[in-house]
């Protein structure tokens, strides 16, 4: 298990079993671990989810998009649920820009 924080200082954990999860899932995820985790600790914008869930956005280049999804369940813990690309800009209420 590794963890970034998040823009609130928050601690973000990416378990083994969600590794496994977004590289089952998302097998072109698979050589990004550390820009995962650099999504949610360096995002250009975060989009607000629902039900406290927050997604971290990257453009990754040739107009692609990397999404982290994750949510803080306190000032001291938080997790990540799953990654994807896009290749359109993610929608959604923006909350934070860098």
């Amino acid at each position: 298990m590794e963890s970034t924080y998040s823009v609130n200082g928050v601690p973000i954990r990416l378990t083994y079993e969600r590794w496994y999860h977004i590289v089952e899932n998302h097998d072109e995820l698979a050589s990004c671990f550390h820009e995962v985790l650099d999504t949610v600790g360096n995002p250009e914008f975060i989009v607000r989810g629902n039900k406290g869930i927050l997604k971290s956005a990257k453009n990754i280049g040739m107009k692609k998009w990397l999404v982290v999804v994750y949510k803080e369940l306190s000032k001291s813990d938080g997790f990540i649920i799953t990654a994807y690309l896009l290749d359109t800009k993610p929608k959604g209420e923006i909350i934070w820009r860098q």
